[in-house]
Formats: structure tokens, sequence, C-alpha cells
């Protein structure tokens, strides 16, 4: 494990033939050579690799299993100098049964032997013939040419402080896996050695299940199955090959190749500690008594590799594996199935919320346009109110009156420049003085007027912050902070802005509506509360100011959803904005996001209700409970040593 939790994984698929141990265990020194260069502190064989799984009754013959052994020992003796850890499939013999194993071995030792549980003794499997389950076998000791080791189904492994278990190939598929076990025991990592063939149809519902196991055990999952030179007599290998980590595939493995095959990722270990701690169900279901853990040092990987894994400048948006089309579509689906559960308990049927023209208000106006769509409410009791002030942009305000009119809703329109002229007036505040008070009294202006028309229409207010907002403070306390539902409060700028271009691509090309939702998703992010500039041009652009919403968005998500700290975004960060922004860039805007973070709790502990889209929430009821007067102290250490 590196020094930011990372744990570099191996599987390989190697070339096999039927009862040809020393041909396999040539391939399989060749491959883990191959793993330790790749810097792989483990990499995992398929199930019977040694001997390879076709072999039949072969494997009742004294000659192969004793061939088999004299592999092993050689293999063994072979990795002794890599700096990793070899998990194989092999044969053996144990008092008068044999076993399908799973051998755990490194720096010249065999650290533990653990039997296959389920022995399958149906359609095309039959097992049961040859060999004998180890289930209920947990202590015992086993000898292997000149070499003794710990035998058993309760085994984990503790390697360079990382704990991790092994099952075999059926032991996934019954109700109650292994690995379940291994994992409440402490296993952060299950391999499983696998030969499984293939069928139409099988492999994505196989995925599924690894994936679902990796998350059913908040683990991390690596599979390994038999691939070409297995018997093609009556079944075919693909040679398939999977790490999962927490319900999310991190490699896979090109099926049907005639080609050896080695994928290597980066598990990170950390962040499956942090779910494990946060994860009360996990902690009631963690096991009391101790199981057996073998315990093991290895030397460090032979070079320092890159990391083995994608990370996504954008964690918010759709991933790789993610339909966008689905996601976006179920993001707006949450956010008007919550608004409209809130209409519907308040015998409302109008909602007021302020149309500036930027992303947020058009979000929000969009999913309440959705809601009203849905219960059947004329979409003339929808009332958008524009708001013109000191900073208003002609850009800004004419895309919001007429989208207001295209999507066929009352619009209204206030100026609030002759209330806040009045307001100054009242405070002796001097027009001149661009302060906060200057900017917050337009917020809480436009606040007023939009709860006073709520009470004369008896509506209710829609408020358009989004959680980015929320993370940094960037939001007036009691201004645009407050409303009496606030639909965006779960979605970050980064996915506010990818919603509405979602949006716009759901009209046909030349649509007007299509083209006012590309320029508010092309306009500069900023709530116009300073004049604009001399060509009319919005002057205070928010990014400037705080800083890309992009990285801030991906410091958030790492920080409440993987328990990461300032040196560990620091680091993943330079990864997935490589070319982007440089690590000077990246840990100046850590520092405004943590200083930000916790000086600005009090106005999300006072945040309104609003729906949870994804699996970040700064709601004081439901996600994120923190002291408003939290020291930051220990953030700020860790900040600063990254300048040393």
């Amino acid at each position: 494990m590196n020094a930011y939790g990372f744990l570099k994984v191996a599987a390989a698929v190697p070339h096999v033939e039927v009862a040809n141990c020393d041909h396999n265990v040539d391939h399989i020194i060749a491959l883990s050579e191959q793993a330790a260069r790749r810097g792989a502190e483990i990499v995992a064989f398929p199930e019977l690799a040694i001997t390879s799984y076709t072999c039949g009754d072969l494997f009742l013959q004294p000659t192969l299993l004793d061939a088999a052994e004299q592999a092993l020992v050689r293999l063994v003796r072979k990795t002794r100098k890599l700096p990793l850890v070899v998990l194989v499939g092999t044969p053996l013999r144990h008092g008068s049964a044999i076993y399908n194993c799973g051998v755990a071995l490194s720096q010249g030792k065999i650290l533990g032997v653990v039997p296959k549980s389920y022995i399958p003794d149906y359609s095309e499997f039959y097992e049961n013939r040859v060999f004998t389950s180890g289930a209920g076998i947990t202590e015992e000791q086993i000898t292997i040419g000149d070499l003794t080791s710990d035998f058993g189904v309760g085994l984990t492994f503790e390697v360079n402080g990382v704990e991790f278990g092994m099952e075999i190939c059926e032991d996934l598929w019954v109700p109650q896996p292994p690995s379940s076990q291994l994992a409440l025991d402490g296993a952060k990592v299950i391999f499983n050695l696998s030969a499984s063939p293939e069928k139409v149809g099988k492999h994505n519902y196989q995925r599924q299940l690894i994936s679902q196991q990796s998350a059913r055990t908040l683990s991390a999952y690596v599979y390994t199955s038999a691939g070409f030179g297995e018997s093609s007599t009556d079944l075919v290998f693909a040679g398939k090959a999977f790490i999962a980590e927490n319900g999310k595939l991190l490699a896979e493995s090109e099926r049907f190749s005639l080609d050896e095959q080695l994928i290597v990722a980066d598990i990170d270990i950390q962040y499956l500690e942090f779910e494990r701690r946060s994860n009360t169900s996990f902690r009631v279901n963690h096991a009391g008594d101790e199981n057996m853990v073998i315990e093991m040092e290895i030397p460090e990987p032979m070079q320092t590799t890159g990391l083995d894994r994608t990370i996504s400048p954008t964690p918010f948006l759709p991933q790789a594996d993610e339909d966008p089309n689905t996601f976006y579509h179920e993001v707006l689906e949450i956010q008007s199935h919550g608004l409209a559960k809130r209409l519907q308990h308040t015998h409302c049927t109008r909602a007021i919320l302020g149309i500036s023209g930027g992303l947020d208000s058009t979000l929000a106006l969009l999913a309440v346009v959705r809601t009203f769509d849905k219960l059947g409410i004329d979409r003339k009791q929808i009332i958008g109110v524009t708001m013109p002030g000191f900073g208003t942009s002609d850009r800004t305000y004419q895309n919001a009156v007429e989208l207001m009119e295209l999507l066929g809703i009352t619009s209204r329109e206030i100026s609030i420049r002759a209330a806040c002229e009045q307001h100054f007036r009242d405070i002796a505040l001097d027009p001149a003085d661009r302060s906060a008070a200057y900017e917050n009294a337009q917020a809480r202006e436009r606040t007023q007027i939009l709860m006073d028309l709520a009470n004369m229409e008896n509506a209710i207010v829609i408020g358009t912050g989004d959680l980015s907002e929320l993370a940094l403070g960037w939001a007036t306390y009691n201004g645009d902070q407050m409303s009496m539902y606030g639909i965006n409060g779960s979605v970050p700028k980064t996915l506010v802005r990818a919603l509405v271009s979602w949006s716009a691509e759901q009209y046909a090309a030349g649509d007007r509506i299509r083209e006012i939702l590309l320029d508010v998703v092309a306009t500069p992010v900023s709530p116009e509360l300073l004049p604009a500039n001399k060509q009319g041009e919005i002057d205070q652009k928010t990014e400037n100011l705080v800083g890309p919403y992009e990285l801030h968005d991906f410091f958030l998500y790492h920080f409440i959803h993987s328990g990461y700290g300032p040196r560990k975004l620091l680091y993943v960060a330079e990864i997935a904005f490589q070319g982007l922004y440089d690590r000077e860039t990246i840990r100046h805007w850590i520092e405004v996001f943590f200083r930000r973070f916790f000086s600005q709790q009090f106005k999300r502990s006072a945040m309104p209700d609003g729906p949870k889209v994804g699996s970040v929430s700064l709601s004081p009821r439901g996600a994120w409970r923190m002291p408003s007067d939290a020291s930051a102290r220990m953030w700020f250490n860790e900040i600063e040593s990254l300048y040393q």
C-alpha cells in the first residue's frame, strides 16, 4: 500500500495446457514477474491454474497430483525474490481427500492454503466426483513437499497492513458466500480464483454479481478465471478477469483473447476503511470472534509506477459505465418527485422562483415545470420573477424573460434598484462602497420580494442555490440561502451545468428554447451583484473569486464521499486534472475550499428542506452534521505540510 492508501493488485489469465504442470507454472512465473514490474503487491491466478481446470478424472491420478505439488514448490522458490504475494489455484491432497485449493505464497514461503467450500455437482459441473468440500476446516496444517502451511476456509492474510481473503469460483454464487464472512472478519480485498465456463447471457450477470458483492461487503473484489488452453471438449473458457471496488469496476480483461492477460488496478484501501467506519449496518454485523490472520511483510515494489486507476475530474457526472440519458433523467425526476410531494402536502398549487438567466435558476425552473406537468397543474401557476439590479446584464435578463415566455409560465418583473437605494440611505451605506453589505442587501431584497409574493399568491418559494454554493458558503445568509424548498440543494454546479446542457439537447436543433439553454450554459457564473463593465458584460465572475467549480466539486466529493484529507486530495487531483491545473494552483484552491467550508457551516445548518439526489448532500437533517464552530486546524496543519 502506498503512502496515499492505494494497494496495487493484479489479476492474471495465463496460457495453460491440460495436465501439463511444468508448462503452466512457467507461464505463472512469467506473469508474476510481469506483475511485479507493474508494481503489483498481490497477483491472482485462476482456479486450478497449475494443472488446468478441465483435467477430469486425471485429478485422481497420483502422477498429476505429485506433479502439481512439485510445480507448486518450484513456483514458491522461483518467485521468492519478487516483492509481491502470488495467489494460485491447485489440487492438493490432505488426509484421504483431494481439495480444490487457493494457495497464497510469497518470499519463498507458503502463507496459507484455502480449500474451496462449495463443490458444484450440477449441469456441466461434476467436481464432487473428485474434490471434497473444505467447509468446516478452520485451523489445520497441510504439508506440501517439504513445506508446511495453515489450511482452512476462514484464513485471511495481512500483507503490509492490508488484510485480504480468498474464495474459489462457486463460493461466490451461493446464498452466503464465504467472502461475506471474510469481509466481516476484516478482509478489505477478496480474491476469487475461478474457472467459469462461458455461455450466452452469463457475462453480464457475472459482471453484476462481482460488482454487487464488492458493494455488499464494502470491499475490493478481484476475480480471475481460466482462459485459452483449457479443454474445449464440452466447454469454452473466455479468460475473464475483473477488479471491482465497492460496486464499481476498475478494470476488466478482454474476453475470448488468445493472448495471456494481466489487468492491474489500484484499490483505495483508505476509502474502503472510511466506508466501513461510516456504515453502521456493516459495523453491526462485524464479526465478534477472532479468525486466524496470517501476517506477512513484503519489500517495496520493484519500481514506483503510476496509479493504475482512472480518477474522474467530474465525479458528480455520469461515469464511463453509466448511461447519461438515464442519469440526467433520474436526477430531474428526483427533484420533481420531491417537489410534487411538498406541493401536495401543503395543498399548494402555485410556485414562485426568481429567474436570473443563470444556471441555477434555469435548472430549478426546468424541474418545477416538470413537476407541474406531472401533477397536471397549469404552468401559468408557476410565477417566475426577474428582479434586475445594479449588476444585471442584458444577456442574462433577455434569456430569463424569453425562457419564461417560451415555457408558458407567468412572468413578473420587479426591479430592486429603487428599494436597494432607499435601503442604502436608511442604513447610511455609500452606494460607492461595494462591500459585502452592498451585495448582500440586493440578495436579501430579492428574497423578501419572493417571500412576500408567496404570501400574497398562496405559493411556495422555490430555492435555486446549489450544493457547490452551500459548500463554499457562496450565498447570502437569509438571502438566496433561504427558501421554502431548495430544489437544487444537493446538485453541485458541475451537475447543474450538465443538466441544463442535457435539457437543451432534448429540443430539436434550431428550437429557441434549446438556443437559450445553451447560452445559459455558456454564460459566466455570476451573482451579478456588482455593476457590469463598460461594454455591459458581466464583470463579477464567481470562479475568478472563489475558484473553478470543477475543482471545488472534485474536492467536495472526495472530502465527503471518500473521506480524503488535503494531502490525498492534492495527489488525486493532480492525476485527474493533469494538463489543466498545475500543482500550485490545485494546492491554492484546496486551501480556499477548506477555509470556506469550515467557516460557512452556519449557513448549511439553517438550510431549507430539499431532495437528496446523489451520494453527497450537506443537509443537516439527513447527510452532514457538523458544529458551526468546528476548528479546521488539523486540516490546515496538513495543508501547510503540502508546502514543505
